[in-house]
């Protein structure tokens, strides 16, 4: 079959890609769970040593290190409110998505996966290249 550039377009639309420290023993464990999953709309991309991944996402390698961050269509997403747009993808996460939205529930969840990502992101800043310290 033929796939036309407009095909290719919506379909690059439809995927959301997910950049996650995959040398981050955490967080590639958690990384690991969702990919268990095997939602075909979701691409997983690992940030190590990944200037692809600065490119496309306008981030450099210590704002990437620093939380996870989605790509869905051109909006890219950090943060506590990435993991939510994650959830909303997985059928199985979804009760996640739907109880962290809520609203004073996701300010606290945002304050404490800043807290979780700071001491993550401490724990692996020296996979950095010295000049992006």
């Amino acid at each position: 079959t033929h796939v036309h550039i407009w095909d290719k377009l919506v379909i690059k639309h439809l995927i959301m890609k997910v950049y996650f420290n995959n040398s981050c023993k955490i967080c590639k464990a958690e990384i690991d769970l969702y990919k268990k999953e095997e939602i075909e709309e979701i691409d997983w991309v690992d940030i190590t040593d990944n200037e692809l991944a600065e490119q496309e996402t306008s981030k450099d390698s210590k704002q990437l290190l620093r939380r996870l961050h989605v790509k869905d269509g051109e909006k890219v997403i950090g943060g506590a409110e990435a993991f939510l747009l994650l959830w909303k993808k997985m059928p199985k996460y979804k009760f996640l998505y739907k109880f962290f939205k809520l609203p004073i529930i996701f300010n606290i969840f945002s304050i404490v996966y800043e807290i979780v990502a700071f001491f993550l992101y401490l724990k692996n800043k020296k996979q950095l290249k010295k000049s992006n310290l």
